[in-house]
């Protein structure tokens, strides 16, 4: 996957627009532009899982590999009842997206780290991360840009990763790398459902 020079400022020129001086904040734009970007993530998600198990090896390249069993505690897992989930306030929402992406934007450069390691001879798979970290950044940008115009405290950044055991085997560094890809996935797929619903909410 290769993006042209100009790709990631023109991404994060999309992402970020200026505020005219004085003008009212409204989340019905950054509401719109995080939504955008989410639905443009979610195309990509499946391809980058793909990509990072076909070069992992056995029994990660196996078809129909799936390990739903395999977590990581500084990673908080995107599945949530359809209740629980649709009783969110707009803080929480945003909150637990914040959240999620942050520590995924973290995780994501620790596999980055880990694959030039374990497959050096893999540009695709690193440009493949290195994207989905950059739009990760991205969307944390579009979420805090909403709860600021909602009036909504933005959590301060945190280290997500915590102690990372650098003398794990490559076995556990290509599981880790797994669950990662695996939850930004779904992540953003949740995303998608908490901005169309913020988008119906705010109109523009």
């Amino acid at each position: 996957l290769r993006f042209p020079p100009a790709a990631p400022l023109c991404l994060l020129t999309l992402l970020l627009p200026p505020l005219r001086p004085g003008a009212p904040i409204s989340p019905a734009e950054p509401i719109s532009q995080a939504y955008s970007l989410a639905l443009y993530m979610q195309k990509n998600t499946s391809t980058l899982l793909q990509t990072y198990l076909q070069y992992q090896g056995s029994p990660f390249s196996d078809p129909g590999f799936s390990a739903p069993e395999l977590q990581l505690s500084s990673l908080p897992p995107a599945t949530v009842s359809f209740k629980t989930w649709h009783a969110l306030d707009d803080g929480e929402r945003l909150g637990h997206a914040q959240g999620a992406f942050l520590a995924l934007t973290q995780h994501l450069q620790l596999v980055g780290d880990d694959q030039r390691d374990l497959n050096p001879g893999s540009p695709i798979l690193l440009a493949q991360l290195g994207a989905a970290r950059l739009r990760a950044q991205g969307l944390l940008g579009n979420m805090a840009a909403i709860m600021t115009a909602l009036g909504l405290p933005i959590p301060p950044e945190e280290d997500t990763l915590g102690v990372v055991a650098f003398g794990a085997s490559a076995f556990e560094r290509k599981c880790r790398g797994y669950v990662v890809t695996r939850e930004y996935g779904h992540w953003t797929d949740r995303a998608v459902k908490d901005l169309a619903l913020l988008k119906a909410k705010y109109p523009g």
